[in-house]
């Protein structure tokens, strides 16, 4: 098997689980703006929480190093992997791609050969458009699907590899990812760009439908007063259905699926459409409903059990509790958080209480949009929708 060398270039998720995935048969550098991100790497410190990036690093024989210098991270590369963030612009109805563009600005003086891996999520059509602006063929969309806390996990094992275009040089890309991996059997899809920007908001969009639907049956029964974990495992044991992205939550949200689903829309803006609206405002209405649950129970101080959205995650970013705090906070409801990853005294214009107890002890009511043993001692307390316990 040939040896490559390989850049990274952004050390989020997808970056670093792309680094690390590749480190163990090739040479790669890890490029990012941050030193302090660039400094744990080297120190094989996961600036993440992913317990398989962090004993990867840790376990490992990795051929991986981290820097900040652009010129040593392109020059000598075979492949260059982009997984830099692109948020969406809510008044343009676009993802800013503007650090995507900025990433092959910097690398095309330097490196005339290299191949251009987009990993970052992109609008249907991007690869296309932004191959005729920097007049040049270097670049490839490949859409990567990965869990938050389980990134590593999900490259070793995908469940599948797509590539955006049909030719020599896509196939050897994907024999270069199916190589990686430790079940050398995933399907491999060679397709045209466009159509793999499209299976990548298509797919997050379809899952974001998934947690819309159950949380939207969570709420029926909540009105009802019906066991929604009854008639959840009721209709799950239909095949066609399946038991899995089934636990109710306060709504969908994270890096993800958020972004992806108002993308999409986006691009629906010239064809007859239902239902990518309707998901996005279920996911709204869900939220209000939350709300109205808390106010119900008539707290003066509503402790907020973590940002994140899910467990073995450090990722807060559009998470649903802060639509909620924000919420609350209309109702002059006094909020305080306890989130253990970060170590200032306010989170926005919140308090952070990072002494669990005192948190336990001085919140009316606890909003935990997953259970954890940490509240055991104080479930009456509690308010969260999680029936399995899992994310």
């Amino acid at each position: 098997m040939l040896k490559y060398k390989i850049c990274v270039v952004g050390t989020g998720y997808v970056g670093l689980s792309n680094a690390v995935l590749f480190a163990r048969q090739h040479d790669v550098i890890s490029l990012d703006i941050d030193l302090p991100r660039v400094e744990k790497i080297n120190q094989k410190i996961s600036p993440l929480v992913d317990s398989y990036i962090e004993k990867a690093l840790q376990e490992n024989q990795l051929n991986l190093k981290a820097t900040t210098d652009k010129k040593q991270a392109y020059q000598q590369a075979d492949y260059i992997i982009v997984a830099t963030p692109t948020n969406y612009d809510s008044e343009n109805n676009y993802f800013d791609t503007s650090s995507i563009e900025s990433v092959i600005a910097d690398i095309l003086p330097l490196n005339t050969t290299a191949t251009i891996i987009i990993k970052s999520t992109v609008p249907v059509g991007y690869t296309v458009q932004i191959k005729s602006k920097f007049e040049t063929e270097q670049i490839v969309f490949v859409p990567e699907f990965l869990r938050e806390g389980k990134a590593l996990y999900d490259n070793l094992y995908p469940s599948r590899i797509i590539v955006g275009e049909k030719s020599q040089r896509a196939e050897k890309i994907a024999q270069l990812y199916l190589n990686a991996t430790m079940e050398r059997n995933a399907p491999v899809l060679c397709m045209d760009a466009t159509e793999a920007e499209a299976v990548k908001l298509f797919s997050n969009t379809y899952l974001a439908m998934r947690v819309a639907y159950f949380n939207e049956l969570d709420t029926y029964c909540a009105k009802h007063n019906l066991s929604s974990l009854d008639i959840i495992k009721g209709v799950s044991l239909d095949p066609r259905i399946g038991q899995h992205y089934n636990n109710p939550s306060f709504g969908y949200g994270g890096y993800c699926l958020p972004k992806d689903t108002k993308q999409l829309l986006a691009n629906y803006r010239d064809v007859p459409q239902n239902l990518i609206q309707a998901i996005i405002h279920s996911n709204q209405t869900r939220k209000q409903f939350i709300v109205k649950e808390i106010l119900k129970k008539r707290p003066n101080i509503v402790g907020i059990y973590r940002l994140t959205m899910k467990a073995g995650s450090d990722n807060f970013r559009d998470s649903a509790i802060q639509d909620i705090i924000h919420e609350l906070e209309e109702y002059n409801i006094q909020i305080q958080i306890y989130e253990p990853t970060l170590q200032q005294e306010k989170f926005e214009n919140y308090s952070l209480e990072n002494n669990l107890a005192k948190f336990l002890s001085s919140s009316d009511v606890i909003l935990a949009n997953r259970m954890s043993d940490d509240l055991k001692k104080s479930l009456g307390k509690v308010y969260t929708r999680d029936l399995f316990g899992e994310n």
